[in-house]
This record gives structure tokens, sequence and C-alpha cells, in this order.
């Protein structure tokens, strides 16, 4: 039996009771770890299963042995005819565990449901509804509708203001145009006669 598991982003081939190296955990050493992001799983049998992404219900514990750090690599750099080389060293953390099993884990505890109402609570809050909205409509004022004029109307009112407006405009032209012919007339001269005047008789 073993399973394909991800610990720390990386995949790990797992049997009972094998020691292998991961990445440095924040676990003491002898403390119990769980994974449970379990990718594949072959039972004795052969069987295997594959997760989408995970299977389901299956954990691998293990215990962690002890924390250490891997045998020194050495970083070399050099470009030649430039005078330049540069030598550094890494040693990377470890962490050391021991498989206890692989199987069937905890399920994911699920959340109480909210206990149902009672029938008498569902009636007497539906009772209680009505009076609730006749209490509001009291309260509220009545609002008086706006009267809704029809389109025709309001053409023509729109186009008894726009004739009201060209009359305002036109009339002081009329009425420099009058005073201007008013000047322009010339006025009539009295014409005397030498003829006496005759009385009738």
């Amino acid at each position: 039996m073993y399973a394909i598991v991800e610990i720390a982003g990386k995949q790990f081939r797992v049997e009972k009771d094998m020691k292998l190296k991961v990445p440095s955990l924040g676990t003491e050493p002898g403390k119990k770890v769980e994974f449970d992001q379990v990718l594949m799983l072959a039972d004795d049998k052969g069987k295997i299963t594959y997760g989408t992404p995970t299977v389901a219900k299956t954990v691998v514990s293990a215990t962690v042995v002890e924390h250490g750090r891997d045998a020194k690599i050495i970083v070399f750099k050099k470009k030649r005819r430039k005078g330049y080389q540069k030598k550094n060293g890494h040693r990377q953390g470890f962490t050391l565990i021991e498989v206890n099993s692989i199987g069937a884990g905890k399920a994911p505890a699920k959340k109480a449901e909210p206990k149902a109402k009672s029938e008498k609570a569902e009636v007497k809050a539906e009772k209680k509804q009505p009076a609730v909205k006749k209490a509001a409509a009291e309260k509220k004022p009545a609002t008086p509708k706006k009267s809704v004029k029809p389109v025709a109307e309001k053409k023509a009112t729109k186009a008894s203001t726009a004739k009201k407006t060209e009359d305002k405009k036109a009339a002081p032209k009329k009425k420099a145009a009058a005073k201007t012919t008013a000047k322009k007339a010339p006025a009539k001269k009295a014409v005397k006669t030498d003829k006496p005047e005759t009385k009738e008789g």
C-alpha cells in the first residue's frame, strides 16, 4: 500500500514505516503531523484511486523525527577575461519524518442546521404581518397623485409659449419702425393766397 502526497508544494511517494526528508516544517521533533493532500492511493489488492484533485477522507499521518541541514552545495560563478568570479555555499534545511499510517481520516465537521420553526410560530407570524402592514399604511399620509396631461395638450402649450416669446421679440422692432416713419414724413405747410375773402350773401 502506498500513496502520493503533496507536502509543502512537493510530491512524495509514501509507504508505511518509511522515513523521508521533506521541506522543513514548523513542528517540534516527536510530535505527529497529518497530510490530507493525498493525490493518489493504491490498496494492498492493487486497486488505484485517483483524486479529483485529492482523494476524499484519506490522510497520511507521520511523526517528526528531527530537523537538519543537507550537505553543502558550492555555487561558483566566473566570467573569463573579465576578472569576475564568485563563490557561494548553501545548505538546504529539511525535516525527517516517519510515516505511521495511510488511511481514512476524520471527516470535516458539518455545520449544525438551524432548528425548524414550529407550525404554531409560523401561524402567529402570518397573523402579525397584515396588522403591521395596516399600521404602516395608517401612519403614511396619502400623497396626491400628479395629474398626467395628454401629449397633445403638452404640445399645444409649448406652441402657445413659443408664439408669445416671438411676439415679445417682434414688438420692440415694430415700435422702432413706427418712430422712424414718423420722423421721415415732412410737415404740411399752410399755403397763402392773395385773393380776398368773399362773403356769400
